[in-house]
């Protein structure tokens, strides 16, 4: 298992990188947003859904570790959402059509934000379990690497395939 700091320094790489993609992200602007936005392939997705999924995902998450945290320790703790959530899908069709610079703004302070939290975790928070609609028990190391750190890498590497393919 992965200690909090190397967890929240691999969160911080993978804010950084994304956030390394702006000049090019807005250099190649304007996106003509994607038609399919809510459970259909992210692969369809261009930078403003991307980013408006990454800055809604990343308080998301933080509250709902949150929840686990202060939820009883007896029993996993109920959290979480699957893809169809309406909320996540609402959030994505408004915050798209932000402009790109606040978007950007967001991610950067939301990636702080939680970086800075899951630095005060210690062992037994990591070890707290939590109770997801669909993959059942995991632990609060488990949620921070499916739901944060892996996610936002992914999103970075999403964003450089479609700026390569862009040309930009």
């Amino acid at each position: 298992m992965t200690t909090p700091d190397e967890q929240a320094a691999r969160l911080d790489d993978a804010i950084a990188d994304l956030l390394a993609l702006r000049p090019r992200v807005m250099g190649a602007a304007p996106w003509q947003l994607a038609e399919y936005y809510g459970t259909e392939d992210e692969a369809n997705w261009a930078p403003p859904e991307v980013l408006a999924h990454v800055e809604e995902m990343l308080p998301f998450w933080l509250g709902e570790i949150e929840r686990i945290l202060e939820g009883p320790a007896s029993s996993p703790v109920p959290f979480g959402r699957v893809a169809t959530d309406a909320v996540r899908i609402g959030i994505i069709g408004r915050d798209r059509t932000l402009p790109l610079r606040e978007l950007f703004a967001r991610v950067a302070a939301d990636g702080a934000r939680l970086s800075a939290r899951i630095r005060e975790l210690d062992g037994a928070d990591l070890a707290r379990e939590g109770l997801h609609p669909r993959l059942g028990v995991l632990t609060v190391a488990e949620c921070l690497e499916r739901f944060v750190t892996s996610h936002v890498e992914d999103h970075v590497r999403q964003l450089e395939e479609i700026l390569a393919a862009r040309g930009a």
